[in-house]
């Protein structure tokens, strides 16, 4: 046991951009889950009104915003709605995806004719502009935003689920089993949904950077987060305004931004590459 550790270690050792990227989200959680043991002052009504549009110094490592707020704070304390959004929407689209990639398959006929091809329609549409149709729908708000990007997520995890089922509809096991008497939702529940999560997970660990960059580009165009809720995009559009006298403001929630999206792409193509 011992030495498999050390040889995982090392392995994870030759992969220096894996290492990186996990302790980036590492980070990332902890603000998430603790933001104040990180970043102490309050987002949102810690003000220092001698010190508004302050660049980065020992006292406020982002600097400050127009109304002297703490940029580090509402950063760290961004995280938490940035992420929790970004998740909810993968959780929409891998659940009701996977369920329909899985039903399409294993029902076949008109209903898989009549999912397949609804899904060819809607990967038609850009993924941001569909998401934007949704919310204008659905309504505006972090929440809705969320909800909009899981459902425009939804037809990925339907190709995948269906192939993945297709495939192992064609495995002899599953014969065996239905040949068996076994019921269908059995062979469903016992087969072909735990053999084909899989790469639904693989493909969800991907997915998850878009979301979270898709929450952040309609919260910077105004469907999103209402200041002064700190969510990332929401802030870059905030500092834009400022960006030729305050390049901090847009710089380090872009950049967090960026960093989670890279560190999310980098393991899960590691993971893919085990999978």
């Amino acid at each position: 046991m011992i030495a498999r550790a050390l040889g995982s270690a090392g392995a994870a050792l030759r992969q220096p951009g894996a290492v990186a990227a996990a302790l980036v989200l590492a980070v990332l959680v902890g603000w998430a889950l603790a933001p104040t043991a990180f970043a102490p002052l309050d987002p949102v009504h810690d003000l220092d009104a001698a010190a508004p549009l302050a660049p980065p110094s020992a006292a406020h490592w982002f600097g400050t915003d127009v109304l002297g707020r703490d940029v580090f704070s509402r950063v760290v304390h961004g995280a938490r709605v940035s992420l929790l959004a970004g998740l909810v929407a993968v959780a929409i689209s891998l659940t009701i995806g996977t369920a329909l990639g899985i039903v399409a398959a294993y029902a076949g006929r008109w209903t898989d004719t009549a999912i397949s091809r609804s899904v060819d329609v809607l990967v038609a549409i850009p993924g941001l502009l569909l998401s934007m149709a949704l919310v204008s729908i659905l309504g505006f708000g972090v929440d809705r935003v969320a909800i909009a990007v899981g459902l425009a997520g939804i037809p990925g995890f339907v190709r995948i689920a269906r192939a993945e089922t297709i495939r192992i509809l064609s495995l002899p096991y599953f014969d065996a089993a239905r040949t068996s008497g076994t019921r269908p939702l059995r062979i469903l529940a016992s087969h072909v949904l735990p053999n084909a999560t899989g790469p639904v997970v693989v493909l969800a660990g991907l997915e998850l950077g878009g979301a979270i960059l898709a929450v952040a580009g309609l919260s910077f165009l105004g469907f999103g987060a209402v200041p002064p809720l700190p969510e990332w995009g929401s802030m870059v559009n905030e500092g834009r305004l400022h960006i030729a006298t305050a390049w901090w403001l847009t710089f380090f929630p872009g950049a967090v931004v960026a960093a989670t999206v890279l560190a999310l792409n980098r393991l899960s193509r590691n993971a893919r590459r085990r999978a």
